[in-house]
């Protein structure tokens, strides 16, 4: 059996990760016909968690599930990839933040694989903005302002995971640079399927073997949308006696993440946008990737320009996250409700329980 070609997606975060993630996952078995594989431990449908548990394995994290929930992952991951041949897909973006030594070990683990690098990139100005809500619906309840301050001082995960240069530098040492493929995230306006085919043309899957599309898609939040479940959060915090900026926990979390995944907090009618006054800065990062791609000569699928932000214009309004509308807040504060009560009667809660929970969190959420 022939050794296989494997392609490591590596993110960034806010690409369109899960999109990809969720269309590989729901065509795997059509892939695997044609030697085309995106390995799952459990059963069929949940690759995409298996994934993630092998990236926090091999990073030696441990979030998202119990503890010791991820243990093993990556070693069952490696497993089967070197069982395998023909192409096989790995991709979680937290792998961006991967140290030397855990790139050293994934290639150790799969030595003999041709190896591939991936990773999907998009300008800060609609980078940021998403990530913040990212932020907020893992359970944070720091300000827009204050997530923009970390990320011009560089120092938060996120901003390391972003940076094309240094993510790239430390996965790609010793690879020839045809193995090492960029693909940029359209702009807003392209057909739809776009992100997908770029994907599908440099790891080279023809499209037709994969013909379900994607389910799962990471919904933006509008302003109100988003300080709602912030100033929840932000309740829940001082209700445990939680540090700020410490994420939800157990049952709870798991019940948040699932109103967030059903979308009880997407939507929204203002958008949110980077301030005016950062899109030079972003703009420099912008300059700094494209140099670095230009002079690497690795595989770009797409068009460079697409990382320099679209600035907003001359006269276009800017609306401030931290600032949402008061009436509003109340509309989507009680709509939020609506879905935790249907929720928690789907799970059998006693009225006589809920009740008070529902009219006392109505109380904190809805502005005097």
């Amino acid at each position: 059996m022939s050794s296989p070609v494997v392609f490591v997606h590596v993110g960034a975060p806010k690409t369109g990760t899960t999109h990809l993630q969720d269309r590989l996952t729901r065509n795997a078995a059509r892939l695997a016909a044609h030697d085309v594989h995106f390995p799952d431990r459990l059963r069929p449908g949940d690759a995409a968690f298996f994934h993630f548990q092998a990236a926090l394995d091999l990073l030696d994290q441990d979030w998202g599930g119990p503890p010791g929930h991820a243990q093993g992952a990556w070693s069952a991951m490696a497993r089967q990839v070197r069982r395998r041949s023909g192409t096989v897909v790995i991709s979680h973006e937290i792998l961006a933040g991967a140290k030397p030594r855990h790139v050293a070990r994934l290639r150790a683990d799969l030595d003999g694989a041709e190896l591939h690098v991936v990773y999907t990139v998009r300008d800060l100005a609609r980078q940021l903005p998403a990530a913040w809500q990212e932020s907020i619906k893992q359970g944070r309840s720091w300000s827009f302002a204050r997530f923009l301050e970390r990320a011009q001082e560089g120092g938060p995960w996120f901003m390391k995971a972003f940076d094309l240069p240094r993510v790239l530098t430390r996965w790609s040492r010793d690879l020839p640079p045809e193995r090492v493929h960029v693909i940029t995230v359209p702009r807003p306006g392209a057909p739809a399927d776009e992100l997908w085919l770029r994907f599908c043309a440099t790891v080279g899957i023809d499209p037709g073997h994969a013909p379900e599309s994607a389910h799962r898609h990471n919904e933006s939040m509008g302003i109100e949308q988003a300080q709602v479940l912030r100033q929840l959060n932000a309740s829940l915090e001082r209700h445990a006696g939680h540090a700020q900026g410490r994420r939800r926990g157990g049952d709870l979390d798991q019940l948040m993440m699932r109103m967030v995944e059903q979308g009880a907090f997407a939507g929204g009618r203002r958008a949110i946008t980077l301030p005016p006054d950062l899109y030079d800065w972003a703009n420099a990062h912008s300059e700094r990737w494209i140099s670095w791609l230009s002079g690497s000569g690795v595989d770009v699928v797409g068009d460079l320009d697409e990382l320099r932000p679209e600035r907003p214009a001359v006269d276009a309004r800017w609306h401030d996250p931290d600032r949402p509308r008061k009436g509003r807040m109340t509309e989507v504060s009680i709509d939020v409700l609506a879905d935790f009560a249907r929720e928690a009667a789907r799970r059998n809660a006693p009225e006589q329980a809920l009740a008070p929970r529902v009219r006392r969190t109505i109380t904190r959420l809805t502005p005097s």
